[in-house]
């Protein structure tokens, strides 16, 4: 029996990286699965989270159609920044509205259908995971509209966790690292980019970039009842990029 048998998750951003691996593992693991994407995909719906009415409509199909949202895994997103100074407003607006905007309408109508369901024994009506980001965390050169967004995620989700708590709606959120995924190659294959990726890639404590396989498997953990004690918490899962800085000297001890 998987962990989510019996479980309704809504997916954004479903059709590729983060949210295409949650879904899949998601369906492993028993749940059934309503993924969302802005682009047509085989066996998903298309909503573009910026959109209210389509939000709605969509999470009404859900409720219509299963009979209730056990969990939201919120991965619809999109790269973007530059320096302020230079930034098109409409590029700030795109980065907001898909990445923080676009999660708050998620929250907004699935939170809105959980209150209306019936609890389980433990008091609880579903959980939220929201992709935030170490971006979301810290500084990045360049990072500015996505960073602020990533860090609204972060804070938007610990007021959901103080909010509903008590109504049975847990809220939390995942600050990956640096993921292998079609969003991260477009940024670093562009022409320039190389001695950037491979800095980035060294940065981590592992020495390598994240799957989106290892995320899905932190969100089926934070939307799973071992996680029923859990709320209002930003997992970092990063493969210890933010937990330090390297200098050389752990190749001078011989550990590297």
């Amino acid at each position: 029996m998987g962990r989510l048998e019996g479980k309704v998750a809504v997916v954004t951003g479903a059709a590729s990286g983060i949210g295409a691996a949650t879904a899949r593992r998601f369906a492993v693991e028993g749940a059934t699965v309503v993924g969302w994407d802005a682009v047509g995909s085989d066996g998903l719906e298309v909503v573009d989270v910026r959109d209210e009415a389509a939000v709605a409509a969509g999470v009404a199909r859900a409720v219509a159609a299963h009979g209730r949202v056990d969990a939201l895994v919120n991965a619809a997103g999109v790269a973007g920044g530059g320096p302020v100074h230079a930034m098109d407003a409409a590029e700030w607006e795109r980065v907001i509205g898909v990445n923080l905007t676009g999660t708050y309408l998620t929250n907004k109508h699935v939170i809105a259908a959980m209150l209306e369901q019936t609890p389980d024994a433990r008091g609880q009506r579903g959980s939220i995971v929201n992709i935030a980001s170490i971006e979301g965390l810290e500084g990045t050169e360049g990072g500015s509209a996505y960073n602020a967004s990533k860090g609204g995620v972060v804070i938007l989700t610990k007021n959901l966790a103080m909010d509903y708590g008590r109504r049975g709606v847990r809220a939390n959120c995942i600050c990956p690292g640096f993921i292998d995924t079609p969003m991260m190659g477009a940024v670093f294959d562009m022409a320039g980019m190389d001695h950037v990726r491979r800095s980035f890639v060294e940065a981590h404590a592992l020495g390598r970039c994240g799957e989106p396989e290892e995320i899905a498997a932190a969100a089926l953990f934070l939307v799973s009842d071992d996680a029923s004690f859990v709320t209002g918490s930003a997992l970092v899962v990063d493969g210890g990029y933010t937990a330090g800085h390297q200098h050389g000297i752990a190749a001078m001890m011989g550990l590297a």
